[in-house]
């Protein structure tokens, strides 16, 4: 664990110490207050909730954290370095985690960051503060499966670029697995119990049942095996890509 820690505040220490993450949380910030009140009608709307809010950030997500895991394991091993940390005592599991751990990290302080917002409807309204904490928390889980996909395609590459772009789209193919248009292309043809499983991978379905208040433990499962999963996958990609 303690090797763990190390490669999270090194990682984490990484962030901040670069003007790229202070760029990076007033984009994010700035993008979700236009979508919130310019797109979303959040005044117009007349309504205590923050669905306008939380309605585009599977979209926000799907460019914006692919930005931060993109350069997890690109810039790694395009620069050579990942030969001196897997010389270091630590496990492949523990680097792979830290590194994870400490860009979900920095996503949740953006995401904490948007505060003022939850503020502003306390004080127009009465909103049900337990539905906004559901929000927040599918938020929060959806960008680190958004960021451990990335993670795991930043480390196939030694460049950013192709990361970002194989991510995005990744990202995307879950985003609209539910979705009737994608749904409608196997309905007619294809067995029920495919079709369940497509719409199941999702994350805009499972995202929205969290924003109204359904804590439903099915959806915090979905998140966290998604995850577990690509991270599995990531610190098998770096075994096997390590030397090259």
């Amino acid at each position: 664990m303690n090797h763990t820690l190390s490669i999270f505040r090194r990682e984490l220490y990484g962030y901040f110490a670069s003007p790229v993450a202070y760029v990076f949380i007033a984009i994010f910030l700035g993008l979700a207050g236009f979508a919130t009140f310019s797109l979303g009608s959040f005044y117009e709307g007349g309504q205590a909730d923050l669905r306008a809010f939380f309605a585009f950030h599977p979209w926000l997500y799907l460019f914006l954290v692919p930005s931060i895991s993109m350069r997890l394991w690109a810039e790694e091993r395009k620069q050579g370095t990942i030969e001196l940390l897997m010389t270091l005592p630590i496990s492949m599991p523990q680097a792979v985690m830290g590194k994870f751990l400490a860009s979900w990290v920095f996503a949740g302080v953006c995401l904490l960051l948007t505060f003022p917002i939850w503020i502003t409807v306390n004080y127009l309204g009465e909103p049900d503060n337990a539905v906004i904490c559901g929000g927040y928390l599918g938020s929060f889980l959806m960008a680190g499966s958004y960021l451990a996909i990335g993670s795991c395609i930043s480390a196939t590459t030694k460049n950013q670029v192709i990361a970002f772009v194989v991510s995005v789209v990744v990202c995307l193919l879950f985003m609209l697995s539910g979705l009737p248009p994608v749904l409608d292309f196997f309905t007619g043809w294809a067995p029920d119990f495919l079709i369940d499983a497509v719409a199941s991978f999702s994350f805009i379905t499972h995202f929205e049942s969290l924003t109204k208040g359904v804590i439903d433990v099915r959806n915090i499962v979905f998140f966290g095996s998604l995850i577990a999963f690509w991270l599995f996958a990531n610190a098998i990609v770096i075994d096997i890509r390590k030397a090259e």
